[in-house]
């Protein structure tokens, strides 16, 4: 029997079918009439696209006391608040928009998302995205047990739009866990995860996410690993894969900048992955345009049309042992897939390297090695098939900083031809 798809699943799936990789623009304004500009335009845009509504950070903190008088105010924020307009505002701005043709997802950044999903169930939206790990560990204080219990309530809420005749939809943000310097093993298996989370509370229409890193080659074989686990792991569940591009320190050049979405836009295609969440020029600045948004999306769909589609062989480097080795500890440790995630950070078995979240054992740490590629400097607690052990956190604050900014002077720099600074390595030498 095949599986049940979203809206935002079946788009996917024809547009893939089709040959099309989907993008979509990370997009959000306070202003109901330029939240519809940014939808109208995206759905303009001569690709297959997504629409987004991405929330403010009043409503991802809860704090709906200071974004109503900040709105009161006249302050223009930076998100949508969805919990502070009237519903027949935002009924108002996704009119005649959402024909099946244009699938609109709300990206929120919430731990405790149960007022956003209540809200969502209420407009008949039915496409989300995070996760009680994603949506925690990077973005503040919460204690891990609160997020796991709110995105269970979430969850169960967000399927209630079946009553509706709404098939809901959720991507983990697992993939992308604080963007940068975690190696790709623990993003791919917490991204499984997160997904497994999900199908054990009624979703039957998933994404999978994973951040574009530091090298191709190892991007390429962590997205096949994701694929590889997804199916192995969510049977009887519709899913795909979502790339996003690059989410540490962006280039400040045009030409940096406009290099590297199109280095994503070409690893979504050779990995197999049927859509790409795209960052513009604005990245390293501001909150981008909706014109940079619009053009971010004309650049990535050319550079998708001019790649081959893969999924593409690479060489076995481990990364798929790891991974299994990772989401096969958790699950083992109870029934109950919430319970097993807190379990293991409790145990050390899951820890995100350089998250200061206070559940985190902090024991982890990653580094770029010779070659270029994310790879452990301490492994800690995890069940690993090759442990690294003893090397402390692998890099000074100096390395560390050179390292977040690896990419993007890579980029920026490489586009001006200039050669970029050598990147310091732990045992003192240069590459």
């Amino acid at each position: 029997m095949a599986a049940t798809r979203s809206e935002l699943g079946r788009f996917v799936a024809d547009a893939h079918a089709a040959g099309r990789l989907v993008v979509q623009p990370r997009m959000g304004f306070s202003n109901p009439a330029s939240m519809r500009d940014g939808l109208l335009a995206t759905r303009e845009v001569s690709a297959a696209t997504v629409g987004t509504i991405t929330l403010d950070s009043y409503t991802r903190l809860g704090d709906q006391e200071a974004g109503r008088r900040a709105l009161d105010d006249g302050v223009e924020l930076n998100g949508y608040p969805i919990l502070l307009h009237p519903p027949a505002t935002t009924r108002a701005v996704l009119a005649d928009l959402t024909d099946g043709r244009f699938p609109v997802q709300v990206r929120h950044g919430s731990p405790a998302p149960e007022r956003i999903f209540d809200a969502l169930v209420r407009l008949g939206i039915g496409a989300s995205e995070g996760g009680p790990v994603s949506y925690c560990l990077p973005y503040g204080r919460s204690p891990l047990r609160v997020s796991v219990n709110s995105w269970k309530r979430a969850c169960d809420l967000l399927v209630r739009l079946r009553e509706q005749g709404v098939e809901p939809h959720l991507e983990t943000f697992g993939g992308c866990l604080l963007g940068q310097l975690c190696p790709p093993g623990l993003l791919v298996a917490v991204s499984v995860l997160e997904g497994v989370f999900f199908a054990h509370h009624g979703l039957r229409c998933i994404s999978l996410s994973y951040a574009q890193q530091v090298d191709t080659e190892q991007d390429l074989e962590a997205l096949a690993a994701l694929r590889t686990l997804a199916a192995r792991f969510l049977p009887g569940v519709a899913w795909h894969v979502v790339v996003y591009a690059y989410m540490g320190l962006y280039p400040r050049t045009r030409r940096g900048a406009n290099a590297l979405l199109a280095e994503a836009a070409r690893l979504a295609v050779r990995g197999g992955a049927e859509r790409l969440i795209v960052k513009t020029v604005a990245e390293a600045d501001r909150i981008p345009t909706v014109e940079e948004n619009v053009a971010a999306l004309h650049l990535a769909d050319t550079a998708a049309a001019m790649t081959p589609r893969g999924p593409v062989e690479v060489p076995d480097t481990g990364l798929l042992a790891e991974a299994t080795a990772l989401v096969e500890a958790v699950l083992s440790l109870h029934d109950d897939v919430g319970t097993a995630l807190l379990t293991a950070f409790g145990k050390g078995y899951l820890d995100v390297p350089y998250c200061l979240h206070p559940d985190n054992a902090r024991r982890t740490a990653g580094r770029i090695d010779g070659d270029g590629r994310l790879v452990w400097a301490d492994t800690g607690a995890l069940p690993v098939p090759r442990p690294v052990r003893d090397r402390g956190t692998g890099m000074n604050a100096g390395e560390l900083l050179t390292a977040l900014r690896h990419v993007r002077d890579r980029f920026d720099f490489h586009s001006s031809g200039v050669t970029p600074a050598p990147l310091p390595m732990p045992d003192g030498t240069y590459r």
